[in-house]
């Protein structure tokens, strides 16, 4: 196991120690929906928005108290989205992280009500004072979270994504289906780091490009799986795309200047952490692990 792939493991186990904490039992007459919820928060998974918020922050020496319960809460958003995208209404998919989906598990009513609910627990998270001291820095962190995850972030982008080719075919419509759908989280993961660690100014807009070209290189791989990858390693079903007519960056580019393209921006993104030097190394890191991910 690589460094990376180390580092990325304990940033993972952290989040599912702090998930399992943070989360609602399941008792009581809620038992149900709350084990649903802890179904799918639970289920593993790369973990890797959450890792940009926690190494991002330690690059600043954030409290790691606090960085937990933001990465936790951008966590509990991206748990949500994937339970809604793998609704029968959406893209209907069986399997999630190898497992069975959450609406398959249980039923599609408890899978929509899990999914409102995990979205509504992560402003609980960053509302509560544990959060931070600051009750400023709590809204400017919810303000946000709101916009990566709403209907001029992530939600725009899955809503183009379900227009398929009406959107258009070309690669600008694709690119910004994409920078909202995958990138307007991921950004916000790493600037919620930079916020929390008190980041200049300067700070703060070398991480957002490379959070900005990590995004995009992220989704460009995802598109490439989705067209060559196997079920068994990526964990979901694959080739829905094409069966579909959606347009991604492989329908629209072709396999080779899509990976093309992935390694301009993998490029661009480590020339972005130049500023910070050994800082980086982990997030340098994070690059090679994207463009190089067979899951």
């Amino acid at each position: 196991m690589s460094r990376f792939e180390t580092r990325l493991k304990e940033a993972a186990e952290r989040i599912n120690t702090a998930l399992d904490g943070l989360l609602p039992r399941d008792q009581g007459p809620e038992s149900r929906l709350l084990s649903a919820m802890r179904y799918s928060a639970l289920a593993g998974g790369k973990r890797l928005r959450p890792f940009f918020t926690l190494e991002v922050g330690r690059m600043f020496d954030a409290d790691e108290g606090m960085l937990l319960r933001v990465a936790s809460a951008i966590e509990c958003v991206h748990t949500y989205s994937l339970i809604h995208d793998d609704l029968p209404c959406m893209d209907d998919d069986d399997l999630r992280r190898g497992r069975p989906t959450l609406h398959r598990q249980y039923d599609e009513a408890t899978a929509l009500l899990a999914g409102d609910a995990l979205l509504t627990f992560a402003f609980e998270l960053l509302a509560e004072p544990a959060t931070h001291t600051d009750p400023q820095m709590r809204c400017k962190l919810i303000l946000g979270l709101a916009k990566a995850a709403g209907a001029l972030g992530m939600v725009a982008g899955q809503a183009a994504d379900m227009a398929g080719a009406d959107i258009g075919s070309d690669l600008i419509a694709v690119t910004r289906m994409n920078r909202l759908k995958t990138g307007a989280l991921i950004n916000f993961a790493v600037e919620a780091g930079a916020m929390v660690g008190c980041a200049s100014e300067a700070e703060k807009t070398a991480l957002m490009r490379y959070a900005h070209d990590v995004g995009l290189a992220f989704q460009m791989v995802d598109d490439l799986l989705d067209a060559e990858g196997v079920a068994r390693d990526t964990g979901k079903a694959v080739g829905k795309d094409k069966d579909r007519g959606k347009v991604n960056f492989v329908t629209v580019l072709g396999a080779d200047a899509t990976r093309e393209r992935i390694g301009m921006l993998a490029n661009q993104a480590k020339a972005h952490l130049g500023l910070f030097g050994h800082r980086a190394h982990i997030l340098t890191d994070a690059v090679d692990f994207i463009v190089q991910r067979r899951y």
